[in-house]
């Protein structure tokens, strides 16, 4: 993957840089030993590496401002990052740039109950917003997986989502305000803590641009009151195309679960081994959770099953008891660190119309055996949010750009069906250069002109999201 040659000027200025910084924020809160700022050459996408120039963890609106006030004074690029968890590189640093930390701004600005909201910090994690107002009897929907350590920021920069998106949206669809430092500092506030607020929609520009056009440091969420009751049915198929299709013919069904989650054979094997969930051995399995009173639970999943059975399941499991819930949930919660064990793996996040589930399923099955690299399936089937996880060996030669051209294959043949390249993940450095397969040049030039509204001397966020020549011939005009 081919990185932006580093500014040698900012380089050069390093000293001097660190020194403005250090003015503006507290004691230890700039990091520009090259051995401290190892931890931040890279995220989740651990394939691709960059020491960054130094690193800042502000703890207020207000050191942020200044931090980018700085750097606009002096042209150095800023890489936002949250909690690290990015599979796109999102925030995979340039050799000149600054990381800004959110990690220090994880508190919990106003809960108001009545209207159903809550304001926090952007570094605070997902799964914290929660634990915030539980007690309450609410919570907060976007649930990805790394929502233990995910960090509202980073799930606002990708819109993500999670297992229980299908009934409750993604991150956009329970956002409501943000307050966003621009790229010279200035300070904004965009949305609010009501429904529609007037004027364009910039909060619907600004979830899901990856850090591309400002940094956000507080976000007022949206938070729910907690459903009666909930049960899962786990269903095991012979083959992932017949998983796929019972998946397609329960959401034509107009039920709408909370939750549809899939995983194949090699997923199902990874996460017995390592959690021994208990679940069958067949080829492929679906979670599907649905919510309520107990009659509308009965209800549904009469309905559910009903379908299921006409697909010639190899088991079908409703739980009785919370004790069972919770097992049928814990293989595929553990299912990426389970295929972590076995292998080194890259994780996309494709999405598909639900229609299309049995058709890619099998081309990716087929694209498998003709690049000689296995795949695990674990995704949200309920939207078509692909998560093919391919497996490599990052030791061996070759493996690593054979993995690549494999991914890039699929995210294709996600867009030729009707789909898109990314469903939650964002494109981060990953994707950026099969944008040209989703869009045209007339498409990228408009959102190029959003970014150059925002960020007009292309600072924030380098090398990603546009395809390179596009951002270089911008950063160097």
């Amino acid at each position: 993957m081919q990185m932006p040659t580093p500014d040698a000027a900012i380089l050069a200025r390093k000293d001097h840089i660190v020194t403005r910084l250090q003015a503006v924020l507290p004691d230890g809160a700039v990091v520009h030993d090259p051995f401290e700022t190892r931890a931040y050459e890279c995220d989740a996408l651990t394939a691709y590496k960059c020491p960054p120039l130094c690193v800042v963890l502000p703890g207020s609106t207000a050191e942020v401002s200044a931090v980018m006030r700085v750097c606009h004074e002096e042209g150095v690029p800023v890489v936002p990052r949250g909690a690290g968890t990015s599979l796109a590189g999102g925030a995979l640093p340039t050799a000149d740039s600054v990381i800004l930390g959110v990690a220090r701004l994880n508190g919990v600005l106003e809960t108001d109950f009545a209207n159903r909201i809550i304001r926090v910090q952007s570094g605070r994690t997902n799964l914290s917003v929660t634990g915030a107002v539980e007690e309450e009897g609410f919570f907060y929907a976007p649930d990805p997986s790394s929502q233990l350590a995910c960090a509202i920021a980073g799930n606002i920069a990708m819109n993500s989502g999670g297992a229980h998106c299908l009934k409750y949206g993604v991150t956009t669809n329970n956002l409501m305000g943000v307050t966003m430092v621009m790229a010279d500092g200035e300070v904004v506030e965009i949305g609010g803590s009501h429904l529609d607020a007037g004027g364009l929609d910039l909060l619907g520009l600004i979830c899901g641009s990856e850090g591309q056009l400002g940094i956000v440091t507080e976000a007022t969420l949206r938070i729910l009151a907690k459903p009666e009751g909930a049960r899962p049915v786990l269903v095991g198929f012979d083959s992932n195309e017949v998983a796929g299709a019972c998946v397609s013919d329960i959401i034509k069904s107009g039920i709408l679960p909370v939750a549809i989650e899939f995983m194949d054979r090699p997923c199902i094997r990874a996460t017995e081994a390592f959690a021994g969930a208990g679940y069958p051995d067949c080829e492929a399995l679906l979670i599907i959770e649905v919510e309520g009173s107990d009659a509308e639970i009965d209800d549904q999943l009469s309905r559910i099953t009903q379908i299921a059975r006409t697909h010639n399941p190899v088991e079908l499991r409703e739980s009785t008891s919370a004790e069972e819930s919770a097992k049928i949930w814990l293989g595929r919660k553990s299912a990426f660190g389970a295929m972590g064990q076995i292998n080194d793996y890259m994780c996309l996040d494709g999405t598909i119309p639900v229609s299309e589930l049995p058709l890619v399923l099998r081309r990716i099955g087929e694209m498998s055996k003709e690049y000689g690299l296995d795949v695990g399936n674990v995704f949200h089937a309920g939207d078509g949010n692909m998560h093919p996880l391919i497996l490599f060996d990052a030791n061996k030669p070759g493996d690593l750009e054979k993995c690549e051209a494999f991914g890039a294959d699929i995210l294709k043949l996600c867009v030729e069906v009707g789909g898109c390249l990314t469903g939650e993940h964002g494109v981060g450095v990953e994707k950026r250069d099969l944008m040209v397969s989703q869009y045209n040049q007339n498409d990228l030039e408009i959102q190029l002109a959003v970014k150059d509204v925002f960020d007009p001397n292309w600072l924030l966020n380098p090398a990603k999201v546009f395809p390179l020549s596009s951002t270089e011939t911008r950063r160097a005009s």
